[in-house]
């Protein structure tokens, strides 16, 4: 059987890595993406290689559009493409709206939105040819619910929600699937900055009073990349622990 290959933003951390790992796990050859994280996302690699995977490491600044691009050309040369595209990687900003500056707002547009959109639309011609592949876009609850304080940061997220609904349309002809994983309050290194008071109201917020592990978003986005879902698509899935129901 052909080895497949996945894409994988902002990889050397957090949901990313657990992503990394579990299609590791189910013999993806993997594009581990980072920006400044250069060493966990060595690690990374190192620890999939000893496990008997293959993984790769790309790095590029995805504030900035060129190295956006640069990043997919590279992925185009070197590997022709990818069979499951994971646009994990993003970025917080927990400011009110009037504290917000112009700078601010490019920077999270540049990430959480346009980034991802330049790198879907580079990676698709392959795709299309083979008529087949799977694209996961992560988002947040914030995405569905919106913010206080996170007003820049839930309208990105919700512009994620409404770009995965859009393309899953317009790719559905071409056998290609496209959903979009909005988790809940999940115990990554963003969210361990909070302090313990804030977790611990989170927490209570959650029916099953815990915060999500990384490893369990990273399971549901590899049921939603694997051949066991073959007719979801243009769908917002979101592992939550009941705080949304």
């Amino acid at each position: 059987m052909q080895r497949k290959t996945t894409l994988i933003t902002g990889a050397s951390r957090g949901i990313g890595a657990a992503c990394a790992m579990r299609f590791a796990k189910d013999q993806y050859d993997v594009i581990v993406h980072y920006n400044k994280h250069e060493e966990e996302a060595l690690a990374l690699c190192r620890q999939i290689q000893t496990n008997g995977g293959q993984a790769f490491t790309m790095q590029a600044d995805l504030a900035k559009p060129q190295e956006v691009k640069n990043l997919a050309e590279r992925v185009l040369s070197q590997h022709g493409g990818v069979d499951v595209l994971i646009n994990n990687a993003g970025t917080a900003l927990y400011k009110m709206l009037c504290d917000t500056t112009e700078d601010d707002l490019e920077r999270i547009f540049n990430i959480n939105i346009l980034s991802m959109m330049t790198l879907t639309q580079a990676l698709l011609p392959p795709m299309i040819h083979k008529k087949e592949g799977h694209i996961i876009n992560l988002s947040s609850i914030w995405g569905l619910t919106g913010a206080s304080c996170e007003v820049a940061y839930s309208t990105t997220k919700a512009a994620v929600i409404g770009f995965t609904k859009s393309l899953a349309k317009e790719l559905g002809p071409s056998g290609i699937l496209v959903n979009c994983v909005a988790p809940g309050v999940i115990d990554t290194d963003m969210n361990q900055q909070l302090d313990e008071e804030t977790r611990a109201v989170l927490c209570e917020e959650t029916p099953l009073g815990r915060l999500g592990t990384a490893q369990e978003v990273a399971e549901t986005v590899f049921f939603l990349s694997s051949q066991n879902n073959t007719f979801m698509t243009g769908q917002v899935v979101s592992p939550n622990g009941g705080i949304l129901c």
